[in-house]
């Protein structure tokens, strides 16, 4: 269990999500990564809700088709990041005690 005194960062980095960048002296220099320093059991927790959220909840599967068609994310990294968000928004829940609000995970633009 997270202790509810960590910050919504430090939660990230418990379960691993954090960016890493990745260095090899000065002449390597690859993209960002999560770290994976942190609790693996937490992060394999958060990947199947994740793809059941992108699927089912529409402000999730909003943000999840902004960062793959808008940003040009692979997939898998736009599922890293709805687990990164989903982390926060527990986070958010237990500082709170307010149940989920999708609106606050990410606001759906109108389509014109």
């Amino acid at each position: 269990m997270l202790p509810s005194n960590l910050t919504k960062k430090q939660w990230v980095a418990f379960a691993g999500l954090d960016p890493r960048a990745y260095e090899s002296g000065t002449s390597i220099n690859r993209k960002t990564r999560i770290s994976k320093a942190g609790n693996r059991l937490l992060r394999h927790a958060l990947f199947m809700p994740a793809l059941s959220a992108k699927q089912h909840e529409p402000h999730i599967k909003a943000f999840f088709e902004h960062l793959v068609n808008d940003l040009g994310k692979k997939k898998i990294q736009a599922v890293c990041a709805v687990m990164r968000k989903l982390l926060h928004a527990i986070h958010g829940m237990f500082k709170t005690g307010k149940p989920f609000n999708g609106k606050l995970f990410y606001q759906i633009k109108e389509a014109k």
